[in-house]
């Protein structure tokens, strides 16, 4: 499987990416190499990727606690002291080995430490892998509100390797399976053919699909790197999507759904919504919502629940000028942005949703 060129930086997919990574620290002569994880990836996957580092030099393990509600500016603040403590200096390298929280996290952390330091990044979920990987996002949660602080800068280096996806929950796996489908809903109408049929995709086939997710992504992210234009495509289902994970996450009456959960109501939601504004048929938009529900649990919300899903709308990173811009579709693989949505047709889409 080829490289995938991003900006500044590959997305490595060989047999060969792990001497690729050796040969590249060795070459840069840092100083400390830090890796950070968050528990369950110290637990599962630090072996795999110790197994396979060859360079003699010191490392040290940062760990923090898993989870989005612990991807918030105290935790950075945990890691910075640790760096600290440990020696690391502006050229030392920090390892994000873990999911999207990890690498959200970790790439922030670097960012900012003494005004910047290289990172690398190693995602480990199949959702960071297709996600994460490209665009250089990276940043904390205000509260329960998603990715409010952060800067977009890219790491040195991405290593793809599906030996991590063993580890995964299976809620987990088809939290990443979500964002494969939407790329097939923005971009790849005969990508989200193939991955409809979610039940006869084997873990042989998955690699190859993931080098697609990540190629679609990265071609977006290079025409439009800081999201002024085409890019926002890549927020299908995750306006409403985002404020749905947020709710449920500071809710004690309802479980917290993982990211891809989350944004697979969104996409549903947002269906039904293009159906109404952009022209997305209704068949279309009910084959949308039936691949959703064979793959995702169904969530129930009270008409109080969505009207304070609907009021959390405002803290969206997207918005401009106190507007709510949503990305939606014309039809499966053609995408449309900065389409203003009605609040009516909002909570009218949840009824859509339940029934």
């Amino acid at each position: 499987m080829k490289s995938i060129a991003a900006k500044g930086y590959t997305v490595e997919f060989t047999d060969e990416q792990y001497i690729i990574l050796n040969n590249f620290i060795t070459s840069k002569d840092y100083s400390s190499v830090f890796i950070l994880v968050d528990e369950n990836t110290e637990q599962n996957c630090l072996p795999i990727f110790l197994d396979n580092f060859s360079i003699e030099m010191p490392l040290e393990i940062i760990s923090m606690e898993a989870g989005e509600e612990n991807k918030h500016i105290h935790t950075c603040s945990g890691v910075w002291k640790a760096l600290s403590e440990l020696g690391a200096d502006r050229k030392s390298l920090i390892i994000n080995l873990g999911g999207g929280v990890v690498t959200d996290l970790g790439g922030f952390v670097a960012s900012t430490f003494k005004r910047g330091i290289d990172f690398i990044n190693i995602p480990t979920t199949l959702l960071s892998m297709v996600d994460a990987s490209v665009g250089g996002k990276t940043g904390v949660d205000i509260g329960a509100l998603k990715n409010q602080v952060g800067v977009i800068i890219n790491p040195q280096m991405v290593l793809v390797d599906i030996k991590y996806l063993k580890t995964l929950p299976k809620n987990e796996y088809r939290s990443g399976y979500a964002e494969m489908l939407k790329h097939g809903l923005i971009q790849d109408k005969d990508y989200w053919k193939i991955l409809a049929d979610y039940k006869h995709i084997s873990s042989e086939e998955i690699l190859r699909h993931i080098h697609h997710s990540v190629a679609i992504k990265n071609k977006v992210v290079l025409e439009d790197p800081y999201e002024h234009d085409l890019r926002k495509i890549l927020n299908y289902g995750h306006t409403l999507g985002h404020a749905i994970e947020s709710f449920c996450l500071t809710m004690k009456n309802k479980n917290k759904l993982l990211h891809g959960e989350a944004i697979a109501i969104g996409m549903i939601l947002e269906a039904n919504i293009s159906s109404k504004l952009t022209g997305l048929s209704q068949e279309q938009c009910d084959e949308i919502k039936h691949v959703f529900n064979s793959i995702y649990p169904k969530v129930s919300f009270s008409k109080q629940e969505i009207k304070e899903i609907v009021a959390l709308l405002q803290y969206d990173k997207k918005n401009s000028h106190g507007i709510i811009k949503f990305a939606l579709i014309e039809s499966i693989g053609k995408a449309v942005i900065d389409i203003e949505v009605p609040n009516e047709l909002l909570e009218d889409s949840f009824d859509y949703y339940a029934h």
